[in-house]
């Protein structure tokens, strides 16, 4: 093989490592769920219009999901 070609596969093999890295950190990040809102907010607030009752459900579970959270956090300082 010439040098031309060794330069080729090497080339194709960089920017196959390339995409796979970036392909891998994209995941990680949106595998730990919730990740998304940590890095633009905006996407994961609601403007619309709420059907009855379902703002109480929203509030009700956004305490939870704080309040479980904040467990975590408790748990992973503490221990």
């Amino acid at each position: 093989m010439s040098i031309r070609t060794h330069g080729r596969y090497g080339a194709v093999l960089l920017l196959a490592l390339l995409v796979s890295g970036c392909s891998s950190v994209e995941s990680m990040f949106s595998e730990r769920g919730g990740n998304e809102c940590q890095w633009n907010r905006s996407r994961c607030l609601y403007e619309g219009a709420y059907e009855p009752g379902e703002r109480d459900y929203a509030e009700q579970e956004a305490r939870r999901l704080n309040q479980a959270a904040l467990d975590r956090l408790r748990r992973g300082a503490g221990g």
